[in-house]
């Protein structure tokens, strides 16, 4: 039998941070004398199972042996195998993957009611606390019109952003310690759900005293440049290695730094050159403390991704993607450099 257990969701008015542990929907076993069974089989916990179970335990938080009880009562109780056990591996049978399909179906209705009746109760109830992530880019261009915003709309919300590179927010996100992030560059982990939300022209920069104006960069040139970038932590440094490797291309020498303001600075300083968003710089262009350079290899853009835990399906989690969605815009100008 499928039943809702007590929902561990946050209630519609508070924040809390979300637990990427079994979801609050179960698969409940009732033994065939109806007695309840305390052996609870979530969804998360089925989809996990669908190799090892061992693995499966182990990213469950729970013994591989309390994991096959669960399994063992669920097949009793419902009178077939959900596991062909005769391999080295278990693989889900017919009856299994119907089961889980029907138990998904019962999730996104689950979601879908929750969304309306939040939307009933109106978002000017939000409040408590929003933990999430956000790029050094993001925070210095359209994240301090977005606070201003969240306070004339949202007094009761209590925005705590996190600036840090990209590889580690996707693990924060992962462990439930943040509720979502804005990231830059490609999303690497298949437990993260996420939605592009802009790309950004990119472009080689250096400051005027070490290059002509209108420069076009053939590879042997570009080997005679010293490069300032982000550490492989950092999505512009991963788009950026992605490039010098797809089109075998050499630095003279990689000066490594995780602020993008002070590679920014160090390029205005004759440090080294560097790709850099196009609208980022534009301002320090117009006043000549920056230069352009062409490249004959064509630049790639840099991708910006919302993402959240695939399993958080939190109405407030919706409405505050709802609410940021919108207010991400990096043509904005650094307000240090206007």
């Amino acid at each position: 039998m499928i039943r809702q257990l007590s929902d561990r969701i946050n209630r519609t008015n508070n924040m809390h941070r979300f637990s990427p542990r079994p979801t609050a929907y179960a698969l409940v076993v009732r033994s065939r004398a109806n007695r309840r069974v305390p052996s609870i089989m979530t969804l998360k916990q089925l989809e996990a199972t669908l190799g090892s179970f061992a693995l499966a335990a182990d990213r469950l938080f729970i013994t591989q042996s309390s994991l096959s009880k669960r399994v063992a009562d669920l097949e009793e109780n419902l009178g077939c195998a959900l596991f062909d056990r005769s391999g080295k591996k278990s693989v889900i049978t017919q009856a299994g993957t119907l089961l889980l399909g029907r138990a998904r179906e019962m999730l996104d209705l689950s979601e879908t009611v929750r969304s309306e009746m939040f939307r009933v109760t109106r978002k000017e109830t939000l409040s408590g606390v929003c933990r999430f992530g956000i790029s050094e880019l993001s925070a210095t261009t359209w994240f301090p019109h977005f606070v201003e915003q969240i306070r004339t709309t949202f007094p009761q919300l209590v925005l705590e952003p996190r600036v840090i590179l990209t590889r580690e927010l996707e693990r924060q996100v992962e462990r439930g310690e943040i509720d979502f992030a804005v990231v830059a560059g490609p999303v690497v982990s298949d437990i993260l759900a996420y939605q592009l939300v802009s790309q950004i022209p990119l472009t080689l920069v250096t400051s005027p005293a070490r290059a002509h104006r209108r420069t076009v960069l053939s590879a042997e040139e570009f080997q005679q440049h010293d490069f300032l970038t982000h550490s492989p932590e950092s999505g512009l440094a991963l788009i950026f290695n992605n490039w010098l490797a797809t089109h075998n291309l050499k630095a003279r020498r990689t000066i490594i730094c995780n602020s993008l303001t002070v590679i920014t600075t160090l390029a205005v300083a004759g440090v080294g050159t560097s790709l850099l968003p196009m609208h980022y710089i534009q301002p320090l262009v117009a006043q000549g403390q920056l230069m352009p350079l062409q490249s004959k290899v064509k630049l790639p853009p840099l991708d910006y991704h919302l993402i959240w835990h695939r399993e958080d399906i939190r109405p407030m989690t919706k409405a505050m993607k709802d609410i940021v969605l919108p207010a991400i815009d990096f043509s904005m100008p650094n307000p240090l450099w206007v």
